[in-house]
């Protein structure tokens, strides 16, 4: 694939980074495999009360996002993160992107617990001073073997395929190379490294390996790994907002169009000793059985028929300067009268900020309160009939 010409630098936003939309600055902050502590998330939800507009954005990278903060809140931002171990480095803070299964390690579907290699994996990229050169867009993902970021088409990703070894998926590629499980952050680290000497041997601007030509061959060559058949078949679903895995499991809490309110925060801070933030805009709590009805009660979504489950959209007005409509508020009309199913995505503008891998329903704003729904153009009532 040739790669898009580029007109602006990568301008990936970050915590030190701080990209000014319509409604002030915006702040992401990198959570390498989702994981906050209660004290990191009452951290996050003081801040977002405090400096911003007091809601907590998850994207679809299981990262937070804080938006409308105040003219100087960044560098008070930046230091509350740093004491609470949520900016643990300021020259790799970009590249911190890790996904890994929400789940895993919590129910009988997960072949190798892969939260371990997640830290593993973060401390080396931040002690390995080249990847600090990665693009801000550049995505790691750790599967624990049910395949359920398949979609997210990760630059450099390991699949496991039992307790002993995973295999190496290239720009979403099963590449049939088996990685043995002691060597799977190496593995994915030198990867990196491959993709930034091929990127600066082509003099490419490709922010993705998908993005470079030949791309993931490239890679798999200049580390000298052979090809075998692929031992990888499908993947799964995202993971069913409710209860899961017996005593050992916990919940999964859909969180409305993404957006968490600070008082739904608390609750999920008061549910369990930590949360898991996925990249489905809901949130893991591992043991939170005893807590559905107190999370229900704020407004969370804990039912697997909920129309709110697989909705998500884009800031919309009038955060963003270049939407189109309050995709957000439209949706929040619209949404409790679907019958659920499926994944939709309403976008303010053709960009489609925000939207997820694999298919969903498009429906994008067209202005003066229309929308066109996977190409149809129509009125936001119609819409309620889709």
């Amino acid at each position: 694939m040739v790669p898009p010409e580029r007109t602006v630098p990568d301008r990936c936003p970050g915590v030190l980074a701080v990209h000014e939309a319509a409604d002030g600055g915006l702040a992401r902050v990198r959570l390498p495999g989702g994981v906050l502590s209660v004290s990191q998330l009452q951290v996050l939800t003081t801040a977002s009360v405090e400096l911003g507009d007091g809601h907590l954005e998850l994207t679809s990278r299981a990262n937070v996002q804080l938006r409308a903060l105040q003219p100087g809140a960044p560098v008070e931002l930046s230091e509350r993160l740093y004491a609470a171990g949520l900016l643990p480095s300021i020259t790799h803070e970009r590249v911190r992107n890790i996904l890994a299964s929400p789940l895993s390690g919590l129910d009988q579907h997960s072949r190798y617990d892969v939260l371990p290699l997640v830290g593993e994996l973060d401390r080396l990229l931040c002690a390995t001073p080249g990847l600090a050169a990665l693009p801000g867009r550049f995505l790691f993902a750790l599967d624990d073997g049910r395949g359920d970021l398949a979609s997210a088409k990760a630059d450099v990703a390991v699949r496991m395929l039992d307790g002993q070894q995973g295999e190496l998926v290239l720009a979403g590629v099963a590449t049939g190379v088996q990685v043995p499980a002691e060597r799977v952050v190496e593995v994915m680290a030198a990867a990196a490294e491959a993709f930034l000497s091929e990127r600066a041997e082509q003099e490419s601007e490709a922010w993705r390996l998908g993005e470079m030509e030949d791309g993931p061959q490239r890679v798999q060559k200049r580390l000298g790994l052979t090809s075998g058949p692929t031992g990888l078949q499908g993947g799964s679903a995202p993971a069913v907002a409710g209860a899961f895995g017996g005593p050992r499991g916990g919940v999964v809490v859909t969180v409305p169009l993404g957006v968490l309110g600070a008082e739904q925060a608390r609750a999920l801070a008061e549910a369990g000793s930590a949360v898991r933030v996925t990249p489905w805009r809901s949130v893991v709590v591992p043991g939170g059985q005893c807590a559905m009805d107190g999370l229900r009660r704020v407004g969370l979504v804990l039912e697997a028929d909920s129309a709110w489950n697989g909705v998500t959209a884009c800031a919309g007005r009038p955060g963003c300067g270049k939407a189109l409509g309050d995709v957000r508020g439209d949706a929040r009309r619209v949404v409790p009268g679907w019958s659920g199913g499926g994944r939709v995505h309403w976008s303010g503008c053709e960009r489609r900020c925000g939207k997820p891998g694999g298919e969903f329903v498009d429906v994008v704003a067209l202005g003066g309160g229309g929308y066109a729904v996977d190409g149809v153009a129509m009125g936001v009532d119609e819409v309620r009939a889709q």
